[in-house]
């Protein structure tokens, strides 16, 4: 096992997809830590970006809830240009992890 962001174990190296999916989750925590603006639905973005985490980190994901995650989280943050990139990449990892199930 390897070490995430957050001092937690993430998935071994052979499944890159859940790799990618940690590792675009943790970039969008620690940029959405450093946006300091006040932002209504941050909340919301970083519960989502838990359950997106813990839905990765299963067996088998529900690729159905990892999107509807990702839903929220882009409802949540989309208009906030700076956290653009960061959003970008999660969306792409939950994209690839959806399609290699």
């Amino acid at each position: 096992m390897l070490e995430d962001d957050r001092g937690g174990a993430s998935p071994a190296l052979g499944d890159r997809t859940d790799v990618g999916l940690h590792g675009a989750v943790a970039r969008l925590r620690r940029e959405l830590a450093a946006y300091q603006r006040p932002l209504p639905d941050r909340s919301v973005a970083e519960d989502e970006l838990d359950a997106l985490a813990a839905h990765a980190a299963e067996p088998v994901p529900d690729t159905e809830r990892l999107r509807h995650s990702l839903l929220l989280v882009a409802a949540a943050l989309g208009s906030v240009s700076a956290l653009s990139g960061a959003l970008d990449r999660l969306r792409e990892a939950v994209e690839t992890l959806a399609a290699s199930r």
